[in-house]
């Protein structure tokens, strides 16, 4: 049993808005005309395309391939046929486009034929391949392959298995919802894991304000009757959810700056992924399909149950979307990303959506000089210093914002939820840490030209090194140049040596030498190279010439 449980520094309590969305039970959403898969919805490689324009493709069969082992597959999520393979706009702020599987469904909804996959008697290796290729990821938001972080490490064990149940983001309802339905699910895939990680406990953790979704897991667990695992309920304060702080919640562990929970025996899992593996080794089901909460400015909040590649228009006109909405959002008020292109398709990342207005979220207001109040130090729950990583990034100081500890920053808000001078901080972080990652991206393309020139300096070095060699080696296959007195060429050659090539070259070298010296045996007068050689030419014309006529006379 846990016995005490620890704080962390900051946070924030903000209005959670949670019980317009869990008034009604997850309703599962009808499949649009098309769906739009993005083969890239994971940290890691794009998946390779498995299919091609005009393929039939059925319920869980793979489209898209990992590419490699920091990558997870991509499946169909209903029977259909494949009408195009291109870029299509992601649910992102930049809008930009990403290669994505286009699937008309037939209406059949035909899955494929599963394979038996007996987990019990198969080593731990290879369930991580089968996860992999059952497209199991996180789902908490980070989106991090599922089976690089079931593998225990150098260690072999794990201290304690974290189940992340806390969902505290204010409207976010899905995990609330999916810890209702299926409790006992859940934890039968924390203990799949924790069989996986060798972990010694297993701790599910949510928030106070999920009193529901707390009964339901007690009582599951009591079921299920594991000694090792234990349901625990947490204070509700902004950003309990995330990783590093839930963790010192639970255990009292500060995962310092550039550590992972790993190298202190902690792993930790949203209860979303750990049903997602349930599903994949039990029922062999690739995961194709998630809990989207929709709510904010809309008639009907609700949770569904959305196939991946849904159309994100289609998820707003189900809920009733209200004449007034001036943003849409993918996530919740406080970390959300704001969506320029309401047609991009429902991701694995995506976990809820939020329809934004005048009346819902006050405009900003006008953002004032920063007055040093503190007030943002006092409520980052990373314990940083929000204001002098604000003075560095806005000055472009990329370095000192890094000395402190910009990487750091989970980008939770709470700085800029306090500001009493209105700056949107985590913009300016966000803005430093892109274009430090611009930097090494072109330092890295700097290195990789250096490198290419020097190859090639040193390839084109030993080309000619290569050719002089030859060169030697035909020059030492010619017959000596005997001088012109008939004595025997100079015997100066180059000591032996173990080069061949050095050998070469000092031979050549030794019969240039004996040539200089034929030259220079004739040059009485020390006369010049050139001066000489003007000399042996006349003689040369007057040899000829007296053999033509048999007279001495010289030619000139």
């Amino acid at each position: 049993m846990l016995n005490k449980l620890f704080s962390f520094n900051g946070g924030v309590k903000p209005d959670p808005n949670k019980s317009a969305s869990t008034r009604e039970p997850i309703a599962r959403l009808a499949l649009p005309p098309q769906l739009v898969i993005p083969l890239h919805q994971h940290i890691g490689g794009t998946p390779r395309p498995l299919v091609s324009f005009g393929d039939r493709v059925l319920r869980g069969q793979r489209i898209g391939a990992a590419d490699g082992n920091v990558s997870s597959a991509v499946h169909a999520p209903t029977s259909g046929h494949v009408v195009a393979i291109e870029p299509r706009p992601m649910p992102h702020a930049s809008g930009l486009s990403s290669p994505a599987v286009v699937i008309e469904p037939d209406g059949q909804d035909i899955a494929i034929e599963r394979e038996p996959f007996d987990w019990h008697a198969a080593a731990p290796g290879e369930i991580r391949d089968f996860l992999r290729d059952a497209g199991v990821v996180g789902l908490g938001g980070a989106v991090f392959p599922s089976h690089l972080k079931l593998n225990p490490g150098k260690s072999g064990h794990t201290d304690t298995l974290v189940i992340n149940g806390a969902e505290c983001e204010p409207f976010i309802t899905c995990d609330d919802m999916l810890m209702r339905a299926e409790p006992e699910n859940i934890l039968r895939g924390a203990l799949i894991m924790q069989r996986m990680l060798a972990a010694k406990q297993v701790l599910v953790a949510l928030e106070d304000n999920k009193p529901d979704a707390a009964a339901a897991l007690k009582a599951a667990a009591q079921a299920l009757g594991h000694a090792s695992l234990e349901v625990v309920v947490v204070p509700t304060r902004y950003p309990a959810g995330g990783a590093k702080q839930l963790i010192r919640v639970l255990t009292g562990i500060e995962v310092p700056h550039g550590s992972r929970s790993t190298d202190y025996g902690v792993q930790c899992f949203n209860v979303a992924t750990a049903l997602a593996v349930w599903r994949a080794l039990e029922h062999g089901e690739a995961l194709t399909r998630r809990i989207v909460t929709v709510a904010g400015n809309v008639e009907r909040p609700r949770n569904f149950d959305v196939a991946i590649g849904t159309p994100i228009s289609h998820l707003f006109a189900a809920v009733g979307l209200k004449p007034d909405t001036d943003k849409l959002i993918m996530g919740g008020p406080m970390m959300g990303i704001p969506l320029p292109n309401i047609d991009a398709p429902v991701v694995k990342a995506t976990n809820c959506l939020l329809a934004s207005s005048p009346t819902l979220f006050a405009p900003p207001e006008p953002e004032l000089p920063c007055i040093r109040c503190g007030e943002c130090a006092r409520a980052c729950p990373a314990d940083l210093q929000p204001f002098e990583l604000y003075w560095h990034s806005r000055a472009r100081n990329f370095g000192r914002a890094q000395e402190y500890k910009l990487f750091d920053c989970i980008e939770c808000g709470c700085c800029a939820y306090v500001c009493p001078s209105h700056i949107p901080l985590v913009d300016y972080y966000r803005y430093a840490k892109s274009e430090i990652w611009a930097r090494e991206r072109d330092k890295d393309a700097a290195d990789s030209a250096r490198e290419r020139f020097e190859f090639r300096n040193w390839r084109a070095d030993r080309e000619k090194e290569e050719k002089a060699a030859k060169l030697a080696a035909r020059n030492a296959a010619k017959p000596a140049v005997k001088p012109a007195d008939g004595t025997a060429p100079a015997a100066d050659a180059a000591p032996a040596t173990d080069d061949p090539k050095k050998a070469l070259i000092e031979a050549a070298m030794a019969r240039a030498r004996a040539q200089k010296e034929a030259v220079a045996a004739k040059n009485t007068d020390a006369l010049t190279p050139a001066q000489q050689a003007q000399i042996d030419a006349a003689e040369e014309r007057r040899k000829r010439a007296s053999e033509r006529s048999g007279s001495d006379i010289p030619a000139e």
